[in-house]
């Protein structure tokens, strides 16, 4: 039997027809639902942000170093970053452009990580005691080195900072929440010059230059930083803030009015207050005690809000120490042991100065309060732990003390506030005094322009530890003893922009994110 062929049809033309449409919508949907993206994520960046964007007169390169294929846990994040660098770019009018890079071909030229005020590149985040009790299986997460340059300058940015001691999803949505704000801050550091401007004051016992070199060079990078010493001048005028850390040395009747005026014409003040006086040089290997700080100025913080209680906070979730504990034959042998003076603060209040932030190293911290200020909104910013004790002076210090057996049942108060930030109009603690005398003549402001203050009870929280081999300053936040890395540095810088700028970039930390398992 013969066979036959058949001619073969060609296809009818409405089925190429079909066949392009369908591709043609697959990339429009494609295209459409990343422009839907990136048109949300330009509508939900915040006001400061897009002037900030607007006001480049040069090109950002914004360069993204990071493992491909990249880990399925940070894809969320890696298209946090996309979104919004899209958004940044459409914003900025083309002067911001980017490139994703592999790290594994083209890594930067230097480790993006460290500082170089840093002398170890240990870099290891404190672990919280509740969480350890809540037993939370913890993974280490890396994401992307970042880059930003402008001109000759260029900065990096970290953007995965969670504490490790919670959940990889909170970690993430950390830093999902705080992407606009650290590239936008990046943007600000390299591309704007420094406008505002401000006294760090000294003569009345304050830290070392030394023991603040990090919060100084970290401030110098947005700010004009000057050195001043109250009795010199006749006010402070021309500055925009003053910060005070840790005086040990009474101030002068008429070096607290130039601060009280320079509050109430407007001016922003920083406080890091001691209410006890307390090192760790002053314990040795005896018993010191610590007693009421003699820096005079607990009625003007009281007349602004806050009062500076004569106590020590004592915390289970602590930082450790070495003690000496003997011998093996000649060398002295140290073991790390929890001091309780030394609390790791990890509970904050919902505020953009300190929401989402890292544990902080605390040092002889004392408890605060409250009291009535007409017109002034009191907003606790960081608490002790669950785990508190307080002590009231006057209080006996002992390292055998870090030895001891603990009494679990004495560290039962409530998490106590510890730093606060004070807003509104506040009236002058010379209403009723008069000008004190060595003071500048001329008309005293009794009420004050709208102004803002932060006070914490602690003079050591923006202190950095030194090299003992080369006297050089590690990070501000880093334990030295342990390679654990805190973050006081950003609640420090975190509580000056706000200070400065409450309507600016500071505003970008309230973004909400929330991430859903599948």
């Amino acid at each position: 039997m013969p066979y036959t062929t058949k001619r073969r049809q060609k296809p009818a033309p409405y089925l190429f027809w079909l066949a392009g449409t369908v591709l043609l919508a697959s990339l429009l949907a494609v295209y459409y639902f990343r422009f839907v993206l990136t048109e949300a994520t330009q509508t939900s960046l915040a006001p400061a942000t897009v002037q900030l964007l607007g006001e480049l007169e040069g090109e950002v390169v914004v360069e993204v170093h990071l493992q491909e294929p990249v880990p399925e846990d940070l894809k969320p994040l890696e298209q946090s970053v996309r979104e919004t660098l899209d958004a940044f770019g459409a914003r900025s009018g083309g002067k911001l452009r980017y490139a994703f890079l592999d790290a594994t071909v083209t890594a930067p030229d230097k480790d993006l990580s460290t500082d170089s005020t840093v002398r170890t590149n240990k870099e290891r985040m404190p672990i919280n005691r509740e969480a350890i009790e809540q037993e939370n299986n913890l993974g280490r997460l890396e994401f992307p080195k970042v880059l930003v340059k402008y001109g000759s300058k260029e900065t990096s940015v970290t953007l995965l900072k969670g504490n490790l001691a919670v959940t990889k999803e909170d970690r993430l949505r950390r830093a999902i929440e705080g992407v606009e704000y650290e590239l936008a801050m990046a943007i600000k550091k390299v591309a704007f010059p420094v406008q505002k401007k401000i006294g760090y004051v000294v003569g009345q016992g304050e830290l070392e230059s030394t023991h603040v070199a990090d919060l100084m060079h970290s401030l110098q990078e947005f700010y004009q930083v000057k050195v001043i010493t109250l009795p010199e001048l006749s006010s402070l005028q021309g500055f925009d803030l003053v910060i005070i850390v840790k005086p040990s040395k009474p101030y002068a009747e008429a070096d607290k009015y130039k601060i009280d005026q320079f509050i109430m014409h407007g001016g922003k003040a920083l406080f890091f207050i001691d209410a006890l006086h307390s090192t760790m040089d002053s314990i040795g290997i005896g018993t010191a005690t610590a007693r009421p700080a003699p820096h005079n100025l607990d009625d003007l913080l009281l007349q602004y809000g806050v009062r500076l209680n004569h106590t020590l906070i004592m915390d289970l979730n602590s930082a450790f120490i070495p003690v000496f504990t003997g011998k093996e034959g000649e060398e002295k042998v140290a073991q790390a042991v929890n001091w309780r003076f030394y609390p790791q603060l990890y509970t904050f209040s919902n505020h953009q100065i300190s929401r989402n932030i890292d544990a902080v190293y605390a040092r002889f911290v004392g408890t605060m309060d409250t009291v009535q200020a007409a017109g002034i909104r009191k907003t606790p910013l960081v608490y002790s732990s669950k785990y508190t004790r307080i002590v009231q002076a006057p209080v006996p210090i002992t390292l055998e003390e870090a030895l001891a057996y603990v009494e679990q049942e004495k560290y039962v108060e409530p998490p106590q506030a510890v730093g606060y930030l004070l807003e509104g109009s506040f009236t002058s603690l010379y209403q009723n005094k008069g000008t004190p005398a060595g003071a500048a003549a001329g008309k005293m402001r009794v009420k004050g322009e709208k102004s803002h203050i932060a006070v914490f009870a602690d003079g050591d929280l923006p202190r950095n530890e030194l090299n003992e081999q080369t006297g050089q300053p590690y990070l501000l936040g880093f334990d030295h003893h342990t390679g654990d890395l805190y973050a006081n540095k950003e609640l420090a810088l975190n509580t000056v922009h706000y200070l400065l700028q409450p309507e600016g970039l500071i505003n970008a930390r309230s973004k909400e994110h929330g991430l859903h398992r599948q």
